[in-house]
């Protein structure tokens, strides 16, 4: 009995033609990769803008950016927004220089309300303008389409 014991796990050992299989199956992986990638995809643009607000219509027609826009939004009561943060008047342009790690050069979205201050509008263009920033751009929605306050047109 003990001779059967030793010839068994011979076979077993090194001399065997069976190894062990220790490859792992990536094509799993690969799947759940891709449907993650398609996700994300369709909901990166979707996720852009996140403070709602009527935009003024326009006939202007969309303009295509190579980088994502920072965006300052300004709500119908006066409270203003960089990105998702609102901010005061005083604190906006420190902010966008946190911010704006390209320099100055990167393009800025200014979306307001349509009922907002004109003045409010006026005042952060001016702050934004005199501190550096140039490219900078007004978001409307277009006549045609329904009205969407997430819609981004630049005028």
């Amino acid at each position: 009995m003990a001779g059967g014991l030793a010839a068994s796990s011979r076979r077993r050992g090194r001399g065997s033609r069976r190894g062990r299989l220790s490859e792992i199956n990536v094509t799993p992986f690969v799947d759940v990769m891709l449907v993650l990638l398609i996700v994300f995809m369709v909901t990166a643009p979707l996720l852009t803008v996140g403070v709602p607000v009527e935009l003024p219509r326009t006939d202007a027609k969309q303009l295509e950016s190579e980088t994502d826009p920072l965006s300052i939004t300004i709500r119908e009561d006066g409270t203003i927004y960089v990105q998702e943060t609102v901010v005061t008047p005083d604190e906006l342009v420190a902010q966008m220089r946190a911010i704006s790690r390209e320099g100055y050069d990167r393009r800025v979205f200014i979306r307001a309300d349509a009922t907002a201050d004109y003045g409010m509008v006026a005042d952060v263009m001016a702050r934004l303008s005199s501190s550096g920033f140039q490219n900078l751009g007004l978001v409307t929605d277009t006549r045609d389409g329904p009205r969407r306050a997430d819609t981004q047109r630049e005028q």
